[in-house]
């Protein structure tokens, strides 16, 4: 008698996990949302360079699969990350899978996106690259964050969300600070319900800009300023190769 092998149950998910992101275009649909806004089917077509049917049938996978949610008005179908556990897995994976640098960029194109993502780039609703491990180091100098056993806003740090009147959710049940690896840095920077909270503070008071259409952000002048000011960052070092 042939003897069955006895598998873990979640085993079935996860290969079904992986078979849903080993597509290229799925994977790319998925990095795409990062930027924590909502993409429309088109646009997500267009940024993948596939054809709409093509970028339908992917999306309709990825939405049955759990990974994205989709919302309706009127005649346009919104796409977005299904929530921020997702966005955490797609960063984490994306931190082992990164090319940077093991394959150099084939076009002047692809090698500023690279460029750009690396200098700062949001990750779902949080800053990331050069410019959210800088903010997080600072922070973590000043006296504001612990990192020695896990992510933590210290008293001071509470007191100084408070005096740049950026209001933290604190009935959510995300954690209010946890670290979240960068794919292109390779240590941690700031995530939870603070760190998307800065994220919005910057962007809102214009400390932060977006670059083009996708995920890429940068600091305005008035945001190095700031950034200075508030958290003694050398801005200069975000420019950095």
């Amino acid at each position: 008698m042939t003897r069955r092998t006895r598998h873990d149950p979640a085993a079935p998910g996860l290969a079904a996990l992986a078979t849903l992101l080993a597509d290229e275009t799925r994977a790319s649909f998925c990095l795409a949302l990062l930027d924590g806004r909502a993409w429309t089917a088109g646009e997500l077509a267009r940024g993948a360079g596939v054809a709409p049917s093509t970028a339908s049938e992917h999306l309709g996978k990825l939405v049955a699969g759990g990974l994205l949610a989709e919302e309706r008005q009127g005649r346009h179908r919104y796409l977005r990350l299904a929530d921020d556990g997702i966005a955490r897995l797609v960063e984490e994976l994306a931190a082992h899978a990164y090319p940077g640098t093991r394959t150099p960029p084939r076009t002047l194109g692809e090698a500023s996106l690279r460029h750009a993502l690396a200098r700062g780039r949001t990750c779902y609703d949080h800053l990331a690259g050069r410019l959210g491990t800088g903010i997080t180091d600072a922070m973590t100098g000043r006296g504001l964050l612990r990192q020695d056993a896990g992510f933590a806003l210290t008293e001071d740090g509470l007191e100084w969300f408070g005096a740049l009147g950026i209001p933290l959710a604190t009935t959510s049940r995300r954690p209010l600070a946890r670290g979240c690896l960068d794919w292109t840095e390779r240590r941690q920077h700031l995530a939870g319900a603070s760190g998307a909270a800065l994220c919005r503070h910057v962007l809102e008071a214009g400390w932060c800009e977006r670059v083009g259409t996708g995920r890429a952000v940068r600091a305005t002048p008035a945001g190095r300023r700031a950034l200075s000011r508030h958290l003694g960052l050398d801005t200069a070092s975000l420019d950095t190769a």
